[in-house]
């Protein structure tokens, strides 16, 4: 699914023009990657759940020559999906 696939479902759904759908995904995309860049969490009940979690930095070696690199510290997202996704995904 595409971005214009979900926002063509969401007009659809809600009764609403593609424009205020595309205005209305957009925003909450953006609102989604501003709380997460903060470090904040998003709990969506029944969907799931963004987390940010931060590693540190480790070593490594390069697979193709054998050397010792350093791998940088980096935040990663984490989602967890809720239980009714889980439900629908399993069944």
């Amino acid at each position: 699914m595409r971005k214009s696939d979900l926002v063509s479902a969401v007009a659809d759904i809600a009764d609403i023009s593609s424009v205020q759908a595309d205005d209305a995904v957009s925003a909450m995309f953006e609102h989604i990657t501003n709380a997460l860049a903060r470090g904040d969490a998003i709990n969506l009940v029944g969907f799931g759940s963004f987390t940010v979690k931060h590693r540190k930095a480790r070593k490594g070696r390069n697979p193709k020559t054998g050397e010792e690199i350093t791998i940088e510290a980096c935040n990663q997202l984490q989602f967890k999906p809720g239980k009714h996704l889980k439900d629908a995904l399993n069944s």
